[in-house]
């Protein structure tokens, strides 16, 4: 079995329970079926709007699962290419991060990390959550797509029939985890029959 080793990224802009999400899939994930490796960096306003938008302490919800690799801990793993990680999931991103990685700025481990997947012709999901885009915004996130990054904004579907936030979350966590590699059962796949009409 080949173990997925995945770097999440968390920057300061709003969408923590996005983060909040896919970690509590990828830790149910690792506990249950072993195959995933997550390592976890943050930026400087990350823990401000979770505490914001989640409550409590990042620190806590996530220590004791994953480990968190401090702005300028250059000796992560994932600062390097020659230690294989499979991918990296910024969720949510902000768009001074955006400019930073479309730019080659890697002044923090989080903006590093993403470097190092775009140079290594790796998986690098970008989830931005801001509106609206200026066309400072636009060309920032062309450049990264141009380079090889997936560009998948926090916009849920609701074709599903989404009833709830919760389910919300999940059409954007369940799509960013398609792009990670990783299967899942968090939204309805286009298509998918509703179990009521499935019934004879």
């Amino acid at each position: 079995m080949t173990t997925r080793k995945i770097v999440i990224g968390i920057t300061g802009a709003s969408g923590a329970p996005y983060a909040k999400r896919i970690l509590d899939f990828l830790d149910h994930r690792s506990r249950t079926r072993g195959d995933v490796e997550v390592a976890v960096c943050l930026s400087s306003t990350a823990p401000e709007v979770w505490a914001l938008e989640c409550g409590g302490d990042i620190r806590e919800a996530i220590g004791g699962r994953f480990p968190i690799w401090g702005m300028r801990d250059y000796k992560a793993p994932f600062a390097s290419g020659s230690a294989g990680w499979h991918a990296m999931a910024i969720v949510p991103c902000s768009m001074s991060t955006v400019a930073r990685i479309a730019h080659g700025i890697s002044d923090t481990l989080l903006t590093r990390a993403a470097d190092v997947m775009i140079k290594e012709r790796r998986t690098l999901v970008v989830v931005p959550r801001e509106m609206p885009l200026s066309v400072i915004h636009l060309e920032n996130l062309t450049a990264l797509a141009k380079a090889g990054a997936v560009i998948q904004p926090a916009m849920p579907s609701f074709y599903g029939k989404t009833k709830t936030l919760e389910q919300a979350i999940d059409t954007v966590v369940g799509r960013t985890l398609d792009q990670l590699g990783l299967e899942h059962d968090l939204l309805k796949r286009w298509g998918d029959k509703d179990k009521e009409e499935e019934k004879p």
